[in-house]
């Protein structure tokens, strides 16, 4: 089976940014866990975190779930193009950056020996307000889930310790016609598609988050979408900053 190999690894806590009384809703006050540094020694992957690694919204990032986020190096390229920068590793604020595998061909519960850790995908990023305003683009968020260049979210099924530049190892597949891309595509681009809201909502490893909204559709046709979750308060200083996923 076919190996990604992680380029790099990052973590970082919460810090504040911004300024004190500035009009510009970009740059107000905020308190993101989203700058990372990269490290070069191995670190603990336990249920919920890498070691020395820390979210500052606890209710719509980290946890079991989404102990770790992965974002594929192939983007980049086309992010540097959009944005008229020169990104590298973790400038979406991800904690393994890997080459060799994208959201095509990663699939919903893809099983991965790292390290000395087993990890699980979980589900699509759905990225929020914070990652347009670190790059000061009011509608990056929505950009990434057009374009379906998320990135993903693994669930930790066995802790150990990993390092960077060692290969993830596909050990299980269970679920190969749910690629993350089409998880992405089904979620955000077909909202009137009942039956497959019902069919991915059914993957057992798909993350709660995903199973209730994507369950909720598939009863009732109604597409649950955060414009808070994508905006926040970067269009209005006093929006709400609601990052549901």
């Amino acid at each position: 089976m076919s190996n990604a190999h992680v380029r790099s690894i990052q973590v970082g806590t919460p810090e504040p940014h911004g300024t004190a009384g500035a009009t510009d809703p970009m740059e107000q006050p905020w308190r993101t866990g989203f700058y990372k540094d990269p490290v070069d020694e191995e670190l603990f992957l336990d249920e919920t975190n890498l070691d020395g690694d820390e979210q500052a919204d606890l209710k719509h990032h980290g946890g079991p779930e989404k102990a770790v986020c992965v974002y594929p190096t192939e983007h980049y390229s086309y992010w540097d193009d959009e944005l008229g920068l020169d990104l590298g590793p973790a400038a979406f604020g991800e904690n393994f950056t890997i080459t060799g595998l994208t959201e095509n061909e990663a699939c919903i519960g893809d099983i991965y020996d790292f390290g000395k850790a087993t990890v699980q995908i979980t589900q699509p990023r759905s990225p929020c307000w914070k990652l347009a305003r670190r790059w000061r683009t009011k509608d990056l968020a929505t950009q990434f889930e057009e374009t379906g260049y998320t990135g993903w979210y693994l669930r930790v099924l066995e802790t150990g310790t990993v390092a960077p530049d060692q290969s993830m190892t596909l050990i299980d597949r269970p679920n190969p016609d749910w690629s993350v891309a089409r998880a992405t595509k089904v979620r955000y681009r077909m909202p009137d598609d009942r039956e497959l809201a019902s069919e991915l909502a059914a993957i057992d490893a798909l993350g709660e988050s995903w199973t209730d909204k994507l369950s909720h559709r598939a009863e009732t046709g109604e597409q649950v979408y955060s414009t808070a979750r994508v905006i926040g308060p970067n269009a209005d200083a006093d929006a709400d900053p609601d990052s549901s996923n």
